[in-house]
């Protein structure tokens, strides 16, 4: 019985500490896609520079934080992938971009700035 509690607790702590609920990790993959679709954006769509730098500065940072929390980067770049080919080739949205911005820096601890460290060493 002693090992069963164990075991349960086990579970449940190891389960705390990955950080990312399955909702979670949805959400920040439909962002990378969204992200990487900013990034690719086809020549003439209107479209800041600033905003590629972020976009690709905060996949790095996700990516980061996954593996931080124990998703195995495998698993990851599948699910990265798939969330990519989603959005690829989709016109820049400035709502659903800044909504995915306000979820990452609630998501990731230090989210902003973070991101705003990954962009300062782009050059």
């Amino acid at each position: 019985m002693k090992k069963i509690i164990l075991l349960i607790s086990f579970l449940f702590f190891t389960s705390a500490i990955a950080g990312m609920s399955e909702k979670d990790k949805s959400k920040a993959l439909d962002c990378v896609g969204i992200y990487m679709a900013n990034y690719f954006l086809p020549s003439g769509e209107k479209f800041e520079y600033e905003m590629k730098e972020k976009s690709i500065s905060t996949v790095k940072v996700l990516k980061t934080y996954a593996l931080e929390i124990g998703i195995p980067e495998k698993e990851w770049d599948e699910e990265v992938n798939k969330a990519v080919d989603k959005h690829y080739g989709s016109k820049y949205d400035e709502v659903k971009t800044e909504k995915c911005h306000s979820f990452v820096e609630s998501l990731v601890p230090n989210g902003a700035e973070r991101v705003k460290k990954v962009v300062q060493t782009l050059y």
